[in-house]
């Protein structure tokens, strides 16, 4: 058995990864620059959207794109200074909406997230971290009948690998969700997904149960990577650390380790935001609610409810950008008009997004000594559990319960 395993990247990723593996029986230490749960883990809608399938990267996405950017106040945007770094991520992106890439994309995402909601409950049962997860489902609405009209493919993708779903009527919309505005025609609602009151807590909370069962926490900044035949060194500021293998969950940082040992990742960053509201408008929403329309997702958390919209492309350094969600708050006093918009505060954080909107959950191709855990685009809630168990067999090598061969490293460099 490996006797010490160093997990880069305390985010839910890595806080899972290291949960599974201590109860391995492994030593494993969970590393990360900032606190447990601080980056993109921190500030999500909060779902676990048990067989979401549906890839980012849809047929017709690429005139979708152009529709969007040169819109003002579209949920999506790239900064023009970013636009030839990201062009060529773009491009990849672009090929994988063909019809049969899709087909194979979805298939395999469905593969993991069909599992979401098990991987959850068995790395959190027998503890508190179960009381912050809710048998709500996941619903979308929508106000137009051509909008729902749009999503016929990606339903159809549902049908064919079994998602469960309902469509519902204004009428039954109103039974879910009673304080919405009578604006809404269709619903689309997955009953068997969970939501989370806070994903803060969720993370944090993880990495205090993986403390409490043996493993070590330690804020270490880590950059770079040596490797030797049986060992792994990692170097910081504060000095070094040595382990016999080592994962990396580092999320959109995690490109730049993997160059330094050879593998080539295409995954960029996509920038997402979120806004709080006040707690007394928690109350007005009992799920996660999508609002097809203006693409944002209300969730209601337990410090208030929660606005998540945008995708923006501009790099790790930019300076965020809160004009646009901001923008979204007249369209979310018509959905639920008697919220209270007050502004509490205003997050961004980072997604790592790779093309075709799967994992790496994968050894380095230049030392088995490495495991890759990144990748996880929009679904890092719902796969953060399923990666994590996933990893701790690959480490024990055992047979992993679905098939990991879409989700290697050099993937991309075998088209």
């Amino acid at each position: 058995m490996t006797s010490k395993i160093i997990i880069i990247g305390a985010g839910v990723v890595g806080a899972c990864t290291a949960l599974s593996l201590i109860r391995e029986g492994y030593e494993v230490i969970l590393v990360d620059r900032d606190a447990p749960g601080s980056g993109a883990s921190s500030g999500n809608a909060g779902a676990i959207v048990n067989g979401s399938c549906t890839p980012t990267a849809m047929p017709g996405i690429l005139l979708d794109v152009f529709k969007m950017i040169s819109k003002p106040l579209s949920p999506l945007s790239i900064r023009p200074a970013y636009f030839h770094k990201i062009l060529p991520w773009l491009i990849r992106f672009t090929l994988q909406s063909r019809q049969s890439a899709v087909n194979n994309n979805a298939k395999h995402l469905h593969s993991l997230s069909k599992q979401a909601v098990q991987a959850w409950r068995k790395l959190t049962n027998h503890s508190a971290l179960s009381s912050l997860l809710r048998d709500t489902g996941w619903l979308k609405v929508y106000e137009s009948e051509k909008t729902f009209a749009g999503t016929t493919k990606s339903r159809e993708l549902l049908d064919n690998l079994g998602t469960k779903y309902d469509i519902l009527n204004a009428l039954e919309i109103h039974d879910l969700e009673p304080n919405l505005a009578p604006i809404f025609i269709k619903g689309f609602y997955q009953s068997d997904s969970l939501s989370i009151i806070s994903p803060e807590r969720l993370v944090s909370g993880i990495v205090e149960l993986f403390v409490s069962e043996g493993g070590t926490y330690q804020q270490f900044d880590v950059q770079n990577i040596e490797t030797t035949t049986d060992k792994v060194t990692l170097k910081g500021p504060t000095g070094n650390l040595i382990a016999n293998k080592i994962v990396i969950a580092a999320g959109a940082w995690s490109r730049t380790l993997a160059k330094q040992l050879g593998d080539i990742i295409p995954l960029d960053t996509e920038r997402g935001y979120h806004l709080m509201m006040p707690e007394s408008s928690k109350g007005l929403l009992n799920r996660p609610v999508v609002n097809a329309e203006q693409s944002f997702v209300l969730s209601p958390m337990e410090t208030g409810l929660r606005m998540t919209s945008q995708i923006e492309f501009a790099g790790l350094e930019a300076k965020p950008n809160y004009s646009r969600i901001r923008s979204l708050l007249p369209n979310v006093k018509r959905m639920l008009p008697t919220v209270d918009t007050q502004e509490q505060s205003v997050w961004m954080g980072f997604r790592p997004s790779i093309p075709d909107s799967l994992p790496i959950l994968d050894f380095s191709k230049r030392s088995k000594s490495v495991l890759y855990a990144f990748g996880h685009q929009h679904l890092g809630m719902t796969l953060g559990a399923i990666s994590g168990l996933i990893i701790a067999d690959l480490i024990s090598e055992r047979t992993p319960i679905i098939d990991t061969s879409p989700y290697q490293a050099n993937r991309f460099n075998l088209l």
